[in-house]
């Protein structure tokens, strides 16, 4: 288990990394952690449909997809992360300042 949570705060993002977070929005879980965040937000960026939506509201969204429409979609969000590393961190349409664009533990600017 250990493994799986450092795949969830440092390096690329995977498919299990998207997995796990999408089911937190399911069940409402309502604490993110920045990787979550992030992921949220590139989720946002990358569906016009929840782009403002809270996570209330995308964990809605989620519960409603089928398994083929959930699987196609956590593959569409990874290649989508992998092909837009800068996707802005936003919080319900609104730029936090100074925030990261990079995923947590991929900003090394030495």
């Amino acid at each position: 288990m250990q493994r799986s949570y450092k795949e969830n705060t440092v390096g690329p993002v995977t498919e299990m990394a998207i997995v796990d977070t999408f089911t937190k929005l399911i069940f409402g879980d309502e604490t993110y952690s920045e990787r979550e965040s992030w992921i949220i937000d590139a989720f946002r960026s990358m569906n016009p449909d929840i782009h403002r939506d809270s996570g209330r509201e995308i964990g809605e969204y989620l519960r409603n997809l089928g398994v083929r429409e959930m699987i196609q979609l956590v593959s569409r969000l990874r290649q989508h992360i992998t092909e837009n590393p800068e996707t802005p961190v936003t919080i319900r349409n609104q730029t936090t300042p100074g925030a990261s664009t990079r995923p947590p533990g991929q900003d090394r600017s030495h």
